[in-house]
């Protein structure tokens, strides 16, 4: 492959290897630009990522990490000269995930203010739907979907530069608006309740344990420019219920940018993945976002360890099991360290390999994965810089 950034050396023929999703995309080779990373811990998989990023950055694109679980990617960020953001307890930072964002660059037409005011107002209803039902652990009733739209439209913004935030839409649901009570033929009473559990699942952004982080007005601005801007999340600790909630307000805060195709070609990666597979919304949203890579020229990598990760989503046959099969069908390059023995059968059954891919799996050493893309595959051994090895070698220490 001779088409981007060098990665390493393809071991079956000693040439080299390099990789650009797009401009393999553009060659016709990939159907979609996105990338699925998958091996066990220790085998490099976390080293090629991030030495991927800055190669990438080199090239001409940008990086965005819209949730580091663990805090790995900050020296990344700033070795390049991108942007860190720590969230947590205790932190400065907070990001208001219902900012409106910049309008959009277009190319074919200007956006009217109707048109954009709804595309808003459409992006905050999917956020709002998604962080109460990861905290309820269940899908919205469609009296819960009626509460949420009515308090939208009529949170009023007391906040510091009059902008809409979440405390806003908490205080319009502990109290319906009457005017959209009669619209919608119902009592204020009936209203209220329709609201209750959505007042407490949002609730947690205003006085639980993601107070401050997601809950006034955004205190960092997002500079487009950056070449890489990572969200650190690592201060929110083992529970992953917290993390998706933060995943998904991050993301959200994310999308006004990543939506503008105007940006050029940017990588959106999302580490230690498996974290994030039990809660059904970030995935759905995850899910959007993948299907719209190609439009706003944004090619999605996703880091897991091994695919049994994807039992956490939901059981063979559900809903939540298929949405997420649905994220690795739609990522035409596929990278597979090594794997356990006891997931081959179900690696290569998820992925499609064939018998002799699948054999290969357990053989590969550190640094070396096979790389699969439609009508073809490869075995690369990735190559680290010495001067890369410090940055991205999250194992170093231990050896």
């Amino acid at each position: 492959m001779d088409s981007g950034p060098p990665i390493g050396v393809d071991a079956l023929t000693g040439q080299p290897f390099c990789f650009d999703p797009w401009a393999l995309y553009a060659k016709g080779v990939l159907s979609n630009p996105n990338v699925l990373l998958a091996g066990v811990i220790g085998q490099g998989k976390s080293a090629l990522a991030k030495s991927l990023a800055i190669r990438s950055i080199a090239a001409g694109r940008r990086v965005y990490v819209p949730g580091d679980p663990k805090g790995e990617w900050a020296a990344v960020a700033e070795a390049v000269g991108g942007v860190v953001v720590r969230l947590g307890v205790g932190m400065p930072a907070r990001l208001n995930p219902l900012d409106s964002g910049p309008v959009p660059a277009r190319t074919d037409a200007t956006i009217s203010t109707a048109e954009w005011a709804g595309t808003v107002h459409a992006r905050r209803l999917r956020l709002l739907a998604a962080i109460a039902e990861t905290s309820l652990g269940r899908d919205l009733h469609p009296a819960e979907h009626a509460a949420l739209h009515a308090a939208l439209t009529a949170g009023v913004p007391c906040g510091e530069g009059n902008v809409l935030t979440i405390v806003d839409v908490v205080k319009a649901l502990a109290d319906p608006n009457l005017d959209a009570v009669a619209a919608d033929r119902t009592t204020v009473e009936q209203r209220a309740a329709d609201g209750r559990d959505l007042t407490h699942a949002l609730r947690r952004l205003v006085r639980g344990d993601l107070a401050g982080l997601f809950d006034g007005p955004s205190i960092t601005a997002l500079d487009p420019s950056a070449p890489m801007t990572v969200l650190d999340l690592s201060r929110l600790g083992a529970d992953d219920t917290a993390l998706a909630i933060a995943m998904t307000c991050a993301s959200a805060w994310l999308e006004a940018v990543l939506a503008d195709g105007a940006q050029g070609h940017r990588w959106v990666i999302y580490d230690e993945a498996w974290r994030l597979m039990h809660a059904l919304p970030l995935v759905r949203r995850m899910q959007a976002q993948w299907k719209l890579s190609r439009a706003h020229g944004i090619a999605n990598l996703l880091i897991v360890h091994r695919l049994s990760d994807l039992d956490a989503v939901g059981a063979a046959g559900s809903e939540a099991r298929a949405v997420a099969e649905g994220l690795l069908a739609d990522c035409s390059t596929r990278i597979i360290y090594r794997q356990e023995s006891d997931q081959l059968g179900e690696t290569a059954k998820a992925l499609g390999l064939t018998v002799t891919q699948r054999d290969v799996l357990p053989a590969l050493s550190r640094g070396t994965g096979l790389w699969t893309m439609p009508g073809r595959a490869h075995v690369v051994r990735h190559d680290l810089h010495p001067e890369e090895t410090a940055v991205v070698d999250t194992d170093a220490a231990m050896r």
